[in-house]
């Protein structure tokens, strides 16, 4: 049994293509794509997690993952109510089921939610990989979209002090 899952963090209509457009969309669907094909093929569990929150109604268009992302019979669906994954969600659960340690990370909301969600995976002992060309966010607090992209790849790369590695690495190398 594999012991590697894909998350593909909130990538929704109300999320990432209302205006403005997250950063680097179209990049971040075809690398998200790229790693959900190389998953399957590996039979690792592909795992869609879409955030639930006034505007973003379950059900609702804005809700919907974004239509440029491929999905297969056997993806796994999870609602979120919080930035990180496995806060109050049944995430844990689910990896656990799967023998899952190891995880490959993108989407949005680099700053919010792939952070958020990729620390409390390393506080738990999982190995995670954050997909350095498959992830995006807005522009906020003066910086672009695209800075907030490159900082947080640069930050997750210098940091060492994990259990288990932590990898920045693009959607090629998976």
């Amino acid at each position: 049994m594999p012991d590697t899952a894909l998350l593909i963090i909130d990538v929704q209509n109300g999320v990432v293509d209302a205006e403005p457009r997250a950063a680097r969309l179209d990049q971040v669907l075809d690398k998200l794509n790229l790693a959900s094909a190389k998953a399957r093929q590996r039979g690792y569990p592909v795992i869609f997690i879409q955030h639930e929150e006034p505007g973003l109604e379950r059900g609702s268009d804005a809700w919907q993952l974004h239509p440029g992302l491929v999905q297969q019979a056997g993806d796994h669906y999870l609602g979120k109510t919080y930035g990180d994954s496995f806060c109050d969600t049944g995430l844990a659960a689910l990896l656990e089921q799967h023998g899952v340690r190891q995880l490959w990370i993108g989407g949005c909301a680099t700053d919010f939610c792939i952070d958020s969600t990729l620390r409390n995976a390393v506080s738990r002992g999982y190995e995670v990989h954050v997909i350095s060309d498959a992830h995006t966010t807005l522009s906020a607090f003066a910086l672009t979209g695209e800075q907030v992209i490159d900082h947080f790849n640069a930050a997750w790369r210098a940091t060492s002090a994990t259990p288990k590695p932590l990898h920045v690495v693009p959607a090629e190398r998976l």
